[in-house]
C-alpha cells in the first residue's frame, strides 16, 4: 500500500511568491473594477457628440460591467483548463484591442460593441483568475490578501479619474481611448506574475482520485443491483453512459450542485438584488456634479476622494474581517456593509453643494470599500476553496442581469424626472433591502448549521444508531447473497467479464 502522506497536497504557502501574486492581482482587479467607472468622465462629452440621452450613454458602462460579470463561467472554465497566467495575458490583449478600436467608432452602437463587449470580456478574463489564484496561495492570511488585492480598484480609480480628464483636455475622447488601450496592456505584465502553484496541481489529482473511487463504488453497487434484477437490459447502461459523460464534463468545470447549497443560494439572491443599485451612483456621480454647476476637474476629483477613502477601507476591512471576533460571523459584517452603503445613497439628495458631495463621497468610499473587500471572501467562507472557482462563475453570470439593468434604469429616472435624486433614492432603497435580506437569512443559516451539527454529534455518540446502520448493511448483503439458482448463469457471465477486463 502507498504511504499515508503520498499525494496529499501541502497547504497554501501564505506568503513568499504569493505577495507578488497579490501585486499582480492588485493591477488586474484594479483595472477590472475601476476602468468602467473611470470612463464616466467622458460620458457628458460623448453624449453631446452623438446626441444621445442619459439612459443610452449609460448602456456603455452597463454592457461593459455586465460582460465582465456575465463572462465569469467562461473565465472559470478557461482557468480550470489552462491556468490563470495565460488567461489574464489574453484578457489584457483583448482590453487593448477593444479600446483602440473604440477610438475609431462613428456611432453609439459601435461603442457598445468595442467598449462594452470586447473590453468588458477582456476585463472578465482579468478579474476571475486574479481572485481565484489568491485562494490557492493563501489560507490563514486570505482576508488580508483579498483586501490588499481589492485595494487595486480605488488606487486605479483615484489615478484614472484625473488622468482621463487630463487626456480629454489634451487629446479629445478619441485620442484618450487610444492611450487607455495602451495602458490596459499592463494587464499582460500582471498576468505574467501568476506563477502556477504545485499544491493546486496535487490537490486536483487528489480530487480526481477521490472521484474515481466514488465512481468505482457506484459501479460495484450498480453491478449488485443488476444481479438482483434479471429483467434489466445491458444496452440501457450504454445509452445512459453518453449522457452521464456529457454531464460530468460540464460539472468538471462548473459545479451545479452548488444550487443545492443553502448558504450559496442566500448569497446569490442577496447579491443579485444588491447589484441593481451598486454601480449606478458611481457612474452618475461626476455627471451629477457637472449638472449642478461644478467645474469638470472638481467633479472628477469627487471620484478621486471616493477612491482614496476606498483605498484605505479595503485593507482595513480585510484586517478587521480576519480578527477572531468577526471571522466566525463574517456574513453579518457583510450584510451591515451593504446596508450602510444603501443608507449613504438615501442621504445623498440632502447634499446640495460641493461640500455636501465631498462628505457623501467620503462615506460612500468607506461603504463601497467594505463591500468590495468582503465580496469574494464571504463566498469562499460559504463554499470553501475547492468549489470557489465554480461558485465565482455561477455567481457572476447570475449577477450580470442586474448589473446590466442598474445604470440604464438610473438614467431613465434622470431622463423622466430631470433630477438625479430619484436615482440615488432607488439605489439606496434596493441596497438596504438586500442588506436586510442577507442579515435575516444568514441568521437563519447559522441557526440551521448549528442544529445540523448538534444532530450529527448526537448521532455519532449514540451507539444504537450505529448498530442499526450496520445491521441494515448486513441484511442487504445477505439478501444479495441469497439469490435463487436462476441468477447463477448471469453471475458467472459477469464474473467472466470482470476477469477479462482485469486481464486487459
Amino acid at each position: 500500500p502507498p504511504p499515508a502522506n503520498l499525494g496529499r497536497a501541502p497547504g497554501p504557502p501564505d506568503g513568499g511568491w504569493g505577495w507578488a501574486v497579490v501585486f499582480g492581482a492588485f493591477i488586474s482587479i484594479g483595472f477590472a473594477y475601476a476602468f468602467p467607472k473611470g470612463l464616466a468622465i467622458f460620458f457628458k462629452e460623448i453624449q453631446d457628440f452623438f446626441g444621445t440621452s442619459y439612459s443610452e450613454i449609460a448602456w456603455v458602462s452597463s454592457i461593459m460591467l455586465a460582460t465582465t460579470y456575465g463572462a465569469g463561467p467562461i473565465s472559470s472554465i478557461l482557468v480550470n483548463r489552462y491556468g490563470s497566467r495565460p488567461v489574464v495575458i489574453f484578457g489584457g490583449l483583448l482590453c487593448g484591442i477593444g479600446m483602440v478600436s473604440a477610438a475609431f467608432c462613428t456611432s453609439i452602437l459601435q461603442l457598445y460593441i468595442c467598449v462594452g463587449f470586447i473590453t468588458g470580456f477582456g476585463l472578465a478574463l482579468n478579474l476571475q483568475p486574479s481572485v481565484i489564484i489568491i485562494g490557492k496561495y493563501f489560507l490563514k492570511r486570505r482576508p488580508i490578501a483579498n483586501g490588499l488585492a481589492m485595494a487595486g480598484s480605488p488606487v486605479m480609480l483615484c489615478t484614472l479619474a484625473p488622468l482621463n480628464q487630463f487626456l480629454f483636455d489634451n487629446f479629445g475622447w478619441r485620442g484618450s481611448f487610444l492611450i487607455l488601450g495602451a495602458i490596459l496592456l499592463n494587464c499582460c505584465v500582471a498576468g505574467a506574475l501568476f506563477r502556477p502553484i504545485g499544491a493546486a496541481t496535487v490537490s486536483v489529482k487528489t480530487q480526481v482520485t477521490e472521484e474515481e473511487k466514488d465512481a468505482l463504488k457506484a459501479e460495484v453497487t450498480k453491478d449488485a443491483m443488476e444481479m438482483s434484477s434479471p429483467t434489466k437490459v445491458p444496452v440501457e447502461a450504454k445509452t445512459e453512459e453518453g449522457g452521464k459523460d456529457c454531464c460530468e464534463k460540464i460539472n468538471q468545470y462548473l459545479d451545479f450542485s452548488l444550487f443545492k447549497h443553502r448558504g450559496f443560494l442566500i448569497y446569490l439572491i442577496g447579491n443579485v438584488l444588491m447589484f441593481l443599485g451598486f454601480f449606478a451612483p458611481i457612474v452618475f456621480l461626476a455627471p451629477y456634479a457637472k449638472h449642478i454647476g461644478i467645474d469638470e476637474y472638481s467633479a472628477a476629483f469627487l471620484l478621486s476622494i471616493l477612491a482614496i477613502v476606498d483605498m484605505v477601507a479595503r485593507p482595513t476591512t480585510g484586517i478587521i474581517a480576519n480578527s477572531k471576533w468577526v471571522r466566525p460571523r463574517i456574513q453579518y459584517f457583510f450584510s451591515f456593509s451593504i446596508t450602510f452603503n444603501g443608507a449613504c445613497h438615501l442621504l445623498c439628495p440632502l447634499a446640495s453643494g460641493y461640500t455636501g458631495l465631498v462628505v457623501y463621497s467620503v462615506f460612500f468610499g468607506l461603504a463601497f470599500g467594505m463591500v468590495c473587500a468582503m465580496l469574494f471572501e464571504t463566498l469562499m467562507d460559504l463554499v470553501g476553496a475547492t468549489r470557489f472557482t465554480s461558485a465565482v462563475g455561477l455567481v457572476t453570470i447570475a449577477e450580470c442581469c442586474t448589473i446590466l439593468l442598474g445604470p440604464p434604469i438610473g438614467g431613465t429616472l434622470i431622463d423622466t424626472f430631470g433630477d438625479y435624486k430619484y436615482m440615488f433614492i432607488k439605489c439606496g432603497a434596493v441596497m438596504v433591502l438586500a442588506g436586510t435580506f442577507l442579515f435575516i437569512m444568514n441568521y437563519y443559516n447559522y441557526r440551521m448549521l448549528a442544529k445540523e451539527e448538534k444532530e450529527r454529534k448526537a448521532k455519532e455518540e449514540d451507539p444504537k444508531s450505529v448498530r442499526t446502520e450496520n445491521e441494515g448493511k448486513n441484511n442487504w448483503n445477505k439478501e444479495t447473497a441469497q439469490d435463487g439458482p436462476e441468477l447463477e448463469p448471469l453471475r458467472e457471465e459477469q464474473e467472466g467479464l470482470k476477469k477479462e477486463v482485469n486481464g486487459t
